[in-house]
């Protein structure tokens, strides 16, 4: 199982794509984690298990997650809470994390251009991965599905060869941990990749899950030497799935 979603900004002209990945015979286990996890959320810090862990609007002080009001207006709890979770996912033997990335090329390359072009080099990516591994992969991704833009990246996948099975399946993040989860590492992974001052407090979290094989990888196409990289973190990683 793969679970994606994307962070970027137009601004910077950086456009990311983000997995979490495990194996079908771990999702259990895996699963009894995660929610171990919450719980824990709900015990120290008073944030609900149903309430969305959206990275953008946690890290960045937006909303009240917890149910005590003086917990959420200090905007520090939010980063240390995010510290202890990505110090948690690296232990997480199961768990499996890649991001790809692409930056405009051109000025006359769109945005949505970029961010098009990204995801059908992660299909690419990951599909060539689960092939060289011999395994059988799902991709799910955060949306409603009215969204058909991203079908044509798995259909032009060659059929007599390819092992990211189907289109991608989609889940609305507020009803699905997992895709939360895949949320936060993707937000990390922009943050790396684009070292926005301001946001220096989470360059580190997706170094932090080196242990998942979190890597970076350029997408094909214009522009990729323009894209500032955490040289430490690039390289090659195959998905588990």
């Amino acid at each position: 199982m793969i679970y994606v979603d994307d962070s970027g900004a137009e601004s910077t002209g950086i456009a990311t794509f983000s997995w979490v990945s495990l194996l079908l015979d771990e999702w259990r286990d895996a699963l009894d984690e995660v929610l171990t996890w919450r719980r824990h959320l709900t015990t120290a810090y008073g944030i609900p298990k149903h309430y969305e862990m959206h990275a953008t609007k946690f890290a960045n002080g937006r909303g009240n997650p917890s149910l005590d009001p003086s917990w959420n207006r200090r905007k520090s709890n939010r980063s240390a809470v995010l510290d202890e979770a990505f110090d948690l996912f690296a232990g997480w033997s199961w768990m499996h994390v890649g991001t790809l990335y692409a930056k405009q090329g051109t000025h006359r390359e769109s945005y949505r251009t970029t961010r098009l072009r990204a995801y059908a080099s992660l299909v690419r990516h990951l599909d060539a991965s689960l092939t060289g591994d011999d395994e059988w992969g799902m991709l799910i991704m955060d949306g409603d599905g009215t969204d058909t833009s991203y079908i044509s990246a798995h259909r032009q996948l060659s059929l007599s060869q390819r092992s990211l099975l189907e289109d991608p399946a989609f889940q609305n993040s507020a009803r699905s941990q997992w895709v939360q989860i895949a949320d936060l590492v993707a937000y990390a992974g922009y943050q790396s990749i684009a070292r926005i001052p301001e946001k220096h407090f989470s360059w580190r979290w997706y170094e932090t899950l080196s242990r998942r094989g979190a890597k970076v990888h350029p997408a094909e196409g214009p522009g990729q030497e323009a894209g500032p990289v955490d040289r430490r973190t690039s390289g090659g990683s195959a998905p588990q799935g």
